[in-house]
């Protein structure tokens, strides 16, 4: 009795990206991270909110606009007490909205870096004749689909790919660039384990968390 194994990856960024920007005070172009705080002005009905940045050389400030001259009564109200309690886990989410801070950036720096949680959804007794693994990815990434998966699965790129020109291993849905696109949301990957000397070894790394 052969069965499948699904599981459920979330994939997060562990570093947010980083613009690069002139910075007047070190005379150079230079990184500037999020400091996590945000700075809020209001004047008479409308408002104006920033991300505070900070160089990584000198430490000057750059402001990110998140809102501009807004009505406040327009501000959806769980973003505005999300910015006036600088709400940590919002915070967090705008400094990695890739594609807000590029209207105020044109070049940055984004790592590679995340973290993978796993989570087994449900399973056939083993032993297990397929792997079916699902992502959770809540913000924009950089990483390479097969990059991730032999990094998480202890894998060889070179192991990757042939599993991936044998058949074995499929991306759901199928794009022209398969595995070399970048991780992103609602992606799957299919494995056949069957004939897999270390097929179970390999579900066993594909669903344990730690």
């Amino acid at each position: 009795m052969v069965g499948t194994l699904y599981v459920r990856w979330t994939v997060v960024p562990t570093v947010a990206p980083q613009p690069l920007l002139a910075c007047a005070r070190c005379g150079d172009v230079t990184p500037f991270r999020s400091s996590g705080k945000v700075r809020l002005n209001a004047q008479g009905k409308r408002m104006d909110a920033w991300l505070v940045y900070g160089c990584t050389v000198c430490g000057k400030t750059w402001n990110r606009p998140i809102l501009e001259r807004r009505r406040v009564r327009d501000v959806e109200p769980d973003l505005l007490h999300a910015l006036q309690a600088n709400e940590a886990g919002r915070v967090r989410a705008l400094a990695f909205d890739v594609h807000a801070l590029r209207r105020h950036a044109r070049r940055l720096r984004e790592s590679t870096d995340v973290e993978v949680r796993k989570q087994a959804l449900s399973a056939d007794p083993r032993p297990w004749s397929d792997l079916r693994i699902a992502f959770d990815v809540p913000f924009p990434l950089p990483a390479r689909m097969d990059r991730l998966l032999a990094v998480t699965l202890n894998l060889s790129r070179a192991r990757i790919q042939k599993l991936e020109t044998s058949g074995r291993l499929r991306l759901l849905p199928q794009t022209r660039r398969g595995l070399r696109q970048p991780v992103a949301d609602r992606l799957r990957v299919s494995i056949d384990l069957l004939g897999l000397s270390d097929g179970q070894d390999l579900a066993d790394v594909a669903s344990r968390d730690g």
